[in-house]
């Protein structure tokens, strides 16, 4: 997920623009929040119309839709306030329409926005991580799981997890009056959306409801508070692991090399093996010999292309 540093970007000061791509159905306005330049990926808050109506069809690479107003109706079922989708790459979905139209997050993951109308899965399509579940009845709400832990008071609700890159979707919530008083960066990109509520970060200011960042890996973030609370989407490319630490002014870089000299006393025998191979070597999965591994490269993870031609 190559994107540059967004922090803090909040969709309530742009308007909606109308959606033309070729092949995209009509009755669509959206707000881009941020993009990869190198394969069109993109997190866009999106405006359904009132009437919208798309046919059976499905998209060539990964889509994930989060329900904040109105409802969507999707086949028979209709996905209200909190409702959440993952659609895999190719997975056919049934006829889509609002009644009363519907504000929505919507992230196409892995490759520019698309649809082809189809009444059935592309057939490269894998679709056993499809999910449909509404978020705010269905799921409860976890106490952080990740470790080390952020401050007691965040809670967690998992969305969709990537067993292959430990990537993850999730609700998070900061209870009123949170505060956590380190400093914090991952080895991953992530990206949140405030659904609701105001949360401080000493780096950034204030991000209110309809805020949003994408920030990449290494970058500090923290002392953070939430005098009211908030309810917030994120999403990561990988595990998400907090290094804590105290020092704001420590850049990306060193970061990285303090993660790494973590990396190299917790794994010595992986972190001596990724040394001694040639620079140019791809490591291949014996248990996932289709995918194409390589951090260098723009993530082209669970694409289709249109004739079919490349299935990672």
């Amino acid at each position: 997920m190559a994107r540059p540093h967004i922090e803090p970007f909040v969709d309530r000061d742009v308007g909606f623009k109308k959606m033309t791509m070729a092949g995209m159905p009509n009755g669509m306005q959206y707000k881009t929040l941020s993009m990869d330049t190198d394969n069109g990926a993109v997190t866009m808050t999106v405006q359904y119309d009132a009437g919208f109506k798309q046919p059976p069809g499905f998209c060539y690479n990964e889509m994930e839709i989060f329900v904040q107003e109105g409802s969507l109706k999707y086949g028979d079922q209709v996905c209200v306030k909190g409702h959440y989708l993952f659609l895999p790459a190719g997975k056919a979905m049934p006829a889509m329409s609002s009644d009363e139209g519907a504000l929505c997050l919507v992230f196409y993951n892995n490759g520019a926005p698309s649809f082809e109308e189809s009444d059935a899965n592309h057939d490269a399509c894998d679709e056993k991580n499809f999910a449909s579940v509404n978020s705010y009845d269905g799921l409860d709400w976890t106490g952080n799981a990740l470790f080390p832990a952020t401050a007691p008071g965040c809670l967690l609700k998992m969305l969709h997890y990537d067993e292959k890159t430990h990537g993850m979707t999730f609700l998070y919530c900061m209870v009123p009056g949170f505060w956590q008083d380190n400093i914090s960066y991952h080895d991953c990109a992530e990206e949140a959306y405030h659904i609701w509520g105001d949360s401080w970060m000493m780096q950034f200011g204030t991000l209110p409801t309809g805020g949003y960042f994408w920030r990449p890996a290494y970058i500090n973030h923290g002392c953070f508070a939430s005098e009211r609370g908030i309810l917030a989407i994120g999403r990561t490319d990988g595990d998400l692991h907090n290094h804590f630490h105290h020092d704001p002014y420590s850049s990306p870089q060193e970061n990285a090399e303090r993660a790494a000299a973590r990396l190299a006393r917790q794994k010595p025998a992986m972190y001596k093996w990724i040394l001694t191979q040639d620079h140019n070597h791809v490591p291949h999965d014996f248990e996932n010999p289709h995918d194409h591994v390589d951090p260098m490269e723009a993530d082209t993870a669970q694409v289709i292309q249109p004739d079919g031609s490349h299935w990672p």
